[in-house]
């Protein structure tokens, strides 16, 4: 059987053991030592690490076996050991972040089937190889759960659909209500810590930052500078009080990346300090607006719990039309903790114009694609119903204002996303369809462009296309102008 040893500064940490192969001499062998660093090998006399799952700049997470369970069943064997030095009152708080990991696997963990339960949670004191003292090695086992994380799925994929990320959303959100509902914060949700298992479950992972509620009055305390880049909102990376929202700007953050297939620092415009991602995704205005108010950067204007988020997309999911305005809610009471930040973290920006601002915007913003778009296919349409109109009403004057009450209907339904590019390419079609089977107004194209009918169709709607456009393009250069100017 192969042993694989824990030390992290071991040269040689794979040993093999063939006589442990032997069930019965295995469930009874009191110790093995690596051959090469003389580490024991079977930790807290139960559980054999057989290989490494990955490891980071606090520790390392390895594959391990229960020998006391009849199946020898999988588990994850966690350590705590540093690689960088730290400092002794550092080092006191990574321990304690640590044991805190452990303390919340075993409350919430055994009582929710999507958290990993804890198994064992225990300290090694080990010779130095050094010589002249002890090394200490800290361990957590918990659950194993076999299958893949999202960053990894993602990897594979390269994109989310819609369906797909809003079954995540619905999953973690789940979740992140029981684990509020605790009195914790989780702080790290990002792809990586949520795990598919091959039972098709989806697990929240790594509790190693979770933050304890305490409601001591009077003993507000920064934050621990511990986040992922990217995935934290402001107020986690000034070190300041985290709360519920915190989680969901994350969330947030995590559903727009598997939409788009692209990292945070990719789709967060630094320059103009604002979220750019609409461009990248094609989703309904729906799960837009749900997204653009998880991803606002003040934690009193986004969803102040995960019950809210799943009420606003039950909502959404049952209405045509959406109008979503941030909530009355009492100033979060900060949550406290006696831990300091490992690091001072610098403040940062918070940005002045948040992107999908849904106080100013209840319906979402249109990118300058959507308006040029709608220009295009207002231009369009209209066009072919000139055709249709001029030929059928004996009045140009009748025609023109039926036609001037149709464009504006047309106008109105997109600003109202009641017509959106499904709708668009449906009307389009009709409309084409109603002039070639007509046979007046077959010939009244035919008259537009000698001997081609749909020629003559395509040639007015076209035209009627570039110039909304460009009457659009002239409006919007006018009003951005004025718009300095006043």
């Amino acid at each position: 059987m192969e042993v694989y040893c824990t030390r992290p500064s071991c040269p040689r940490p794979q040993n093999y053991f063939p006589d442990l192969d032997d069930s019965s001499l295995l469930k009874t062998v009191q110790q093995r030592y690596c051959k090469t660093c003389g580490m024991p090998l079977i930790l807290s006399g139960r559980y054999l690490p057989v290989r490494l799952l990955g490891q980071g700049g606090f520790g390392a997470a390895f594959l391990a076996r229960d020998r006391y369970t009849p199946a020898m069943r999988q588990c994850v064997a966690k350590l705590l050991q540093p690689s960088v030095s730290l400092t002794p009152a550092q080092l006191k708080i990574a321990q304690n972040l640590f044991e805190r990991e452990a303390a919340v696997l075993e409350e919430l963990g055994n009582e929710h089937p999507q958290i990993p339960s804890l198994l064992a949670f225990f300290e090694l004191t080990v010779p130095s190889l050094q010589g002249g003292g002890n090394d200490q090695f800290f361990y957590l086992v918990q659950e194993f759960i076999d299958g893949e994380n999202l960053e990894e799925e993602l990897a594979v994929k390269s994109k989310f659909s819609e369906s797909e990320t809003v079954e995540v959303l619905r999953e973690i959100l789940k979740v992140l209500d029981f684990v509020h509902s605790r009195g914790s914060i989780h702080r790290d949700i990002k792809p990586a810590n949520i795990m598919r298992g091959k039972n098709g479950r989806l697990y929240l992972l790594d509790f190693g930052a979770v933050k304890q509620v305490t409601q001591t009055a009077g003993t507000v305390k920064a934050s621990t500078g511990i986040y992922s880049l990217g995935y934290a909102p402001p107020e986690q990376m000034s070190g300041q009080e985290v709360y519920p929202a915190t989680d969901l700007y994350a969330l947030g953050v995590t559903c727009i990346t598997l939409l788009s297939g692209l990292q945070p620092t990719e789709l967060f415009d630094s320059y103009r300090n604002e979220w750019n991602w609409h461009s990248r995704v094609q989703i309904s205005s729906r799960l837009t607006q749900v997204l653009d108010r998880l991803l606002l950067s003040a934690p009193s204007q986004r969803f102040q719990s995960a019950t809210e988020v799943e009420a606003a997309m039950k909502h959404n999911s049952q209405q045509p039309t959406v109008v979503v305005s941030p909530p009355t809610v009492p100033t979060p009471t900060p949550l406290q903790t006696n831990q300091q930040p490992l690091t001072q973290q610098p403040p940062v920006p918070v940005p002045a114009n948040p992107p999908g601002n849904l106080q100013s915007s209840p319906r979402g913003a249109f990118s300058i694609w959507d308006i040029l778009g709608g220009a295009a296919f207002t231009g369009f349409e209209g066009g072919l119903l000139a055709i249709a109109l001029t030929s059928l009403l004996p009045s140009p004057g009748l025609s023109m204002g039926l036609l001037g009450m149709i464009v504006g209907g047309l106008i109105y339904g997109q600003y109202r996303r009641a017509i959106e590019q499904t709708e668009m390419l449906t009307i389009g079609a009709g409309t084409l369809a109603l002039l070639w089977f007509f046979p007046v107004l077959r010939a009244t194209a035919t008259g537009i462009y000698a001997g081609s009918p749909i020629a003559g169709v395509l040639f007015v709607g076209w035209l009627g296309a570039l110039g909304a456009i460009a009457a659009t393009a002239i409006f919007r250069l006018i009003y951005k102008l004025l718009s300095n100017v006043f």
